[in-house]
């Protein structure tokens, strides 16, 4: 079976780009997690678990979502890139990270449990529409951070940085200038 799947490139290759793709997929995906963390009290009960600003609280929790992304990219490398079954795996990564993170690091490491009732249900919403949104998100993220092998330019998008200035279509003209005599 290992054969198969190295023969046939599970591994994401050099034009693939997975880790950045889950790190920008996982940062947007973070946008609709948060707002639901906000009516269920969720991050109020954080920021007051931490002794920290609400506003510091949902960049922590942005900030992890996004280490989040980066790690589904890692994981699912080929197979999160699928338009059609990326929900999925998004939703059910989502759910294993709350099992995983959340679960005892808020309710069973410390003395008392940190989130009960509606925050312990909005971390768990939120969570579940992070994943959601990762896996929706991620193959139209992947597309764009995608290069292809003909040009080598990301897909969807204009060249620059060193590879612009070796491509002669770029190039622009210049006004002529006529030498002093």
């Amino acid at each position: 079976m290992l054969r198969m799947l190295q023969a046939h490139g599970l591994d994401a290759g050099p034009t693939q780009r997975p880790l950045l793709a889950g790190a920008a997929a996982g940062a947007a995906a973070a946008i609709p997690a948060i707002a639901v963390l906000v009516p269920f009290g969720s991050l109020d009960a954080l920021s007051q678990a931490a002794g920290v600003s609400p506003v510091i609280t949902s960049l922590a929790c942005g900030a992890l979502m996004t280490v989040g992304g980066v790690l589904y990219g890692w994981l699912f490398r080929r197979a999160a890139n699928d338009p059609r079954g990326g929900w999925l795996f998004g939703l059910s990564f989502g759910f294993v990270l709350w099992m995983l993170g959340p679960i005892p690091l808020l309710q069973w490491l410390p003395k008392q449990p940190i989130l009960l009732g509606y925050p312990s249900a909005g971390l768990l919403l939120g969570q579940l529409l992070w994943g959601l949104a990762l896996g929706a998100v991620f193959p139209v993220v992947h597309r764009r951070f995608h290069v292809t092998l003909d040009d080598g330019s990301s897909a969807g998008s204009r060249r620059a940085g060193p590879e612009a200035a070796a491509q002669t279509k770029l190039l622009r003209s210049l006004p002529s200038s006529k030498r002093p005599s």
